[in-house]
């Protein structure tokens, strides 16, 4: 088996599925590496991503876990097997792997839901919008890399998968640059608002009880609930949350949020409102 040098996100989480239901089944690495006729070593690289692993040993070690879920195993399966290398691949070593896993798992997403409180989010932002935030960030980028994460970011927005976008009004007011490029970002906005596969709602500054400003977050679907990811941002760049607890608390945080927005056509009026007064 050839190790990997940097397993991607998507590569890591079908290890540490695979862990989570030998761990279930009260199994040690040991023991589990034996069913394989591996070693704890090799055991240990595949639970890590550094190696791959064959649909016949997925589906192997599955059954020694007493796992039934079929729809699961053959999720897992389709990650073990899948061999695509998709269009980020052209910025590895140019990017922080964060960003290329970002753009994996867009791509590999059923569907997507984000609550964003102080920016417009990144699949939605306009040429000058991206490249003012990534403008601002310490230490300066140089022109070639700041370049390289604009055009990174506006290809990762060359998807069609359900998206369900909740914006702060803070977000859709900050003037990350000048007026007329926070005016284009209102149009695009309005623009992308009316596309069949985006859902935009947006919470105003004057709803009463709004305590979840922390709660900026993009929640993407698997093929499988068991398989869904949130991404947060952190300070050195995006945590990828993944346990079970933490998925449904998230999924409630969503709801949360989404019910106290406006719906989705009072939302444009707000955001019409809101150009005129640029």
């Amino acid at each position: 088996m050839v190790q990997r040098r940097e397993p991607t996100a998507r590569q890591m989480r079908l290890g540490i599925e695979l862990r989570r239901l030998r761990e279930a089944a009260g199994l040690t690495a040991v023991e589990a590496a034996a069913l394989l006729g591996a070693n704890r070593v090799q055991m240990s690289h595949i639970e890590s991503g550094l190696v791959g692993v064959s649909e016949e040993r997925v589906r192997r070690l599955a059954s020694h876990y007493a796992c039934t879920n079929k729809e699961f195993i053959d999720a897992l399966v389709a990650m073990a097997t899948d061999r695509t290398r998709g269009w980020w691949e052209e910025y590895r070593g140019l990017l922080p792997t964060s960003f290329l896993d970002l753009a994996e798992l867009d791509h590999h997403a059923t569907f997507l839901q984000e609550v964003a409180i102080l920016y417009v989010p990144g699949l939605l932002q306009t040429e000058d919008y991206a490249r003012a935030v990534f403008s601002a960030r310490v230490p300066e980028l140089t022109h070639d890399e700041l370049e390289l994460r604009v055009r990174h970011r506006m290809r990762r927005q060359q998807t069609d998968i359900p998206y369900e976008l909740v914006i702060h009004e803070s977000a859709l007011r900050i003037r990350v640059s000048d007026r007329a490029a926070s005016r284009a970002q209102l149009a695009k906005l309005l623009e992308l608002s009316r596309a069949d596969t985006i859902t935009l709602r947006v919470i105003p500054f004057d709803l009463d009880g709004f305590a979840r400003a922390a709660s900026a977050m993009t929640y993407a679907g698997g093929q499988v609930p068991k398989l869904d990811t949130v991404v947060r941002d952190v300070p050195h760049g995006s945590a990828f949350i993944d346990s079970e607890a933490q998925l449904g608390a998230f999924r409630t945080r969503f709801r949360k949020v989404e019910a106290v927005s406006l719906a989705p056509e009072r939302s444009r009026d707000f955001i019409n409102r809101l150009a005129r007064e640029l």
